[in-house]
């Protein structure tokens, strides 16, 4: 089996949700304790976010260039970032590294598919919503997004900084993610994608019957059965 290198800390709540997804899923499907080999980098997220909002795109991949080229000289055979947001420095990222980086939104891509959904909701980080990295990687894939207008995107934002990457949980706070899903769906989405690992730690399953798409999920479990085929 391949050696996993997990880009973590990006929070530390979704980092968790990564290696107990992997290690579940690998439990589940081969009945067994021999799973592989995860070796986390854990980036600081506070200054990783700081970077981001200060518009300092290129110090913020070279912290990810660093923790991926620690991985790979720890022997990890590829890499997966477990956050969706630092995906935006995928471009900057890939060419300083030798070994493959498996993507969030290809990941996702691929799930879509599947189930024939053309046209998805996306939730997340604002920095996820407006950069249109997200958009454009799904474009390629011929998968329409459909975005939050700008005071629910401030909205999910905060719910993200100020609560879930802490680990908070609160009951009105999922009421209010519930409220702009179905706006998205009235707007004519087939599927939410839950483009921020720590959404799901609020939401997941279906909402009036659309199927929300854990994206940390989707990417934990390609990176087991990258490592195991």
């Amino acid at each position: 089996m391949k050696n996993i290198g997990i880009i973590g800390g990006l929070s530390p709540e979704s980092t968790i949700l990564y290696y107990k997804t992997i290690i579940n899923e690998y439990r589940r499907k081969f009945k067994n304790e021999n799973y592989p080999n995860i070796i986390i980098y854990s980036v600081n997220f506070g200054y990783f976010t700081q970077l981001i909002e200060e518009n300092r795109l290129e110090e913020a991949a070279n912290l990810l260039i660093e923790a991926g080229k620690s991985l790979e000289k720890a022997g990890a055979n590829f890499i997966i970032i477990s956050a969706n947001t630092p995906h935006m420095l995928l471009n900057y990222i890939t060419p300083k590294i030798n070994i493959p980086i498996i993507s969030i939104i290809d990941s996702l891509a691929e799930e879509l598919k599947k189930d024939k959904v053309k046209k998805v909701g996306l939730l997340g980080t604002k920095f996820t919503l407006t950069k249109q990295f997200y958009t454009k990687g799904l474009e390629k894939h011929n998968i329409k997004t459909i975005i939050p207008e700008p005071n629910d995107i401030n909205i999910v934002n905060k719910i993200i900084y100020e609560e879930l990457v802490k680990g908070i949980i609160r009951e009105e706070s999922k009421n209010k993610l519930i409220k702009i899903i179905n706006k998205l769906i009235e707007m004519g989405a087939e599927g939410i994608a839950l483009a921020c690992t720590e959404l799901p730690l609020l939401i997941k399953g279906k909402i009036n019957n659309i199927k929300l798409y854990d994206t940390a999920k989707i990417h934990a479990i390609k990176a087991l059965e990258y490592a195991t085929k």
